[in-house]
């Protein structure tokens, strides 16, 4: 099996697993004063503090959550309910066109339900990136405090944001009261730097970089308004239950051991894309890469063949033992003015530290097969 689609979930690294089966063997709640519960309090407590270091933050700042959508949710529905306890009457929400689902969801549930508060979503352009001037005057056109949630590096397009530009334009025309939430969790192979981004709260999810799934984390800065999904004195009680401690421990070896390996893993995972992306110009020349002259995160690549249907062509590439993603018609490339004829057409492929060379041969000698049959099957269709 071929698997190309390190975008939806990560292999788990060797030094995670190690993790992981070491904090399976204690028995003990980080929450407890005793020996056992001492022992798994210390694996909590040694995973925050990579997680922190991979993500330019302070240990402090960072929750354990199930997950980068669980993050992206306490995030927002924090945000808003801490803000308004704390006096708030009006707030404005901005959310990507490109957002993940669980931030579009969750932004979409608080306006219906939220009196005072309006929701704006802010365009991309044909590439999928913001531009920084109709993002000013969005801010600038109305009362309330501002709530902004940023993609920093979009998990179908690989597309990434200025983080830190977008950031500055919020707080000139938003005010020093405005919030910047930073959903992160397909950003592995850029550097995240929370603090020099001056954000206020940024999504993380442990599965994307090589960690066990069920394990992520919000980083919030101090005093930012945050409300927990339900009560509880974990995480500072900033999210109430019990933690995943093996889940944890894996999410911060699988931190460190990126942070670690990280130029390397960057400079190897681009090469297999621009390798890629090359080989894919040559077997067909009408190939579609969107956003390919953008800074986009170096394991991604999407693309579209037309008239080769994405459906068709990940069920033949699954026979082959190929696993890839489709892109087909989303809400991104549908955000990006991408006509649908073509975006019915969009795959991804995602690669990770155990892409290789002869992984690549295999891959582009199943497209070739792919192609001609795919070519044939539309042939005979018009």
């Amino acid at each position: 099996m071929l698997y190309w689609d390190h975008n939806a979930t990560s292999p788990l690294r060797p030094e995670a697993k190690a993790a992981v089966l070491k904090a399976l063997d204690l028995c003990g709640d980080p929450s407890s004063a005793h020996a056992a519960g001492r022992a798994a309090h210390a694996l909590v407590e040694e995973a925050r503090e990579q997680v922190a270091a991979f993500a330019g933050a302070k240990p402090a700042q960072i929750v354990f959550t199930s997950g980068g959508t669980e993050a992206n949710v306490l995030a927002l529905r924090g945000a808003v309910a801490g803000a308004l306890a704390s006096g708030e009457r009006i707030i404005r929400l901005f959310v990507t066109a490109t957002a993940h689902d669980s931030v579009r969801a969750t932004a979409a549930a608080l306006a219906e339900t939220t009196p005072g508060l309006k929701l704006t979503e802010i365009p991309v352009d044909e590439n999928g990136r913001i531009e920084p001037e109709h993002f000013r005057s969005l801010l600038m056109n109305g009362k309330g405090r501002a709530l902004v949630s940023l993609l920093f590096a979009n998990n179908e397009t690989g597309v990434i944001e200025d983080i830190a530009s977008l950031g500055r334009v919020l707080r000139a025309e938003g005010g020093e009261d405005a919030l910047l939430h930073v959903d992160a969790v397909s950003g592995g192979y850029s550097p995240v730097r929370f603090s020099a981004w001056g954000g206020d709260y940024l999504s993380l999810s442990s599965h994307k970089i090589g960690g066990p799934q069920g394990a992520g984390a919000l980083i919030v800065r101090e005093n930012a308004p945050l409300a927990p999904l339900f009560d509880g004195t974990e995480e500072g009680g900033r999210r109430g239950g019990a933690r995943n401690v093996s889940g944890i421990a894996g999410f911060g070896a699988a931190a460190r051991a990126l942070q670690a390996n990280f130029d390397s893993e960057c400079e190897s995972v681009a090469s297999i894309r621009d390798n890629f992306e090359r080989a894919l110009r040559h077997l067909a020349p009408n190939a579609v890469i969107f956003a390919a002259e953008e800074l986009r995160q170096k394991n991604v690549s999407c693309f579209a063949i037309p008239q080769l249907q994405a459906d068709s062509a990940l069920a033949m590439l699954d026979r082959d033992g190929i696993c890839i993603a489709s892109a087909a018609a989303s809400h991104v490339l549908t955000a990006m003015d991408v006509p649908g004829s073509l975006a019915r057409c969009a795959l991804r492929v995602s690669f990770g530290p155990d892409t290789g060379l002869k992984t690549m041969s295999d891959f582009l000698v199943a497209l070739r097969t792919l192609l001609g049959r795919g070519l044939a099957l539309a042939a005979g269709g018009r």
